[in-house]
């Protein structure tokens, strides 16, 4: 089982364990931490990433600032696609392309999901992940489809 959900398995039972999880993710890449990450699922093919409304994530009109919405894109397409794609692969983004479709307010949940079946390939290839955040009402505020290479790992 992948490293990073065999954790999440472990921890999320525990009280505050969703908390400890995200705050571990933030550890190994300490960029996320702007955001707060909450992980609310997280399976191969599916992950969602709730973040709160707070002053810190804020730009100038009161709203979730785009970059925001674009961090918890790229976090949760990235642990997707971690517990997604073979043992035998690595991943990296390549490209990502947003639409802002409202204002963004309130606590946020970001879900990704992948266009297509991972697969294990001898090279590289790109493997689109779409990611939509919707606000408290499910209504859609922000999508991102965010283009993840694929390719071997490389030998010990």
């Amino acid at each position: 089982m992948n490293p990073a959900l065999a954790l999440y398995r472990r921890l999320t039972p525990l009280p505050l364990g969703r908390w400890l999880y995200g705050r571990l993710i933030c550890f190994k890449a300490p960029y996320f931490a702007t955001i707060a990450p909450r992980f609310q699922a997280l399976e191969p093919g599916r992950c969602e990433v709730a973040i709160r409304d707070r002053r810190r994530v804020h730009n100038h009109i009161g709203t979730v600032h785009a970059i925001a919405l674009c961090n918890a894109a790229e976090l949760t397409a990235g642990m997707m696609t971690d517990v997604t794609i073979p043992s035998s692969m690595r991943w990296i983004p390549k490209g990502m392309t947003v639409e802002y479709l409202a204002k963004a307010k309130g606590t946020l949940v970001a879900q990704a999901t992948p266009e297509a079946p991972a697969v294990e390939a001898s090279s590289g290839y790109a493997w689109p992940v779409l990611v939509t955040v919707r606000n408290e009402a499910g209504e859609d505020v922000f999508r991102a489809r965010i283009d993840m290479w694929v390719s071997p790992r490389k030998a010990a």
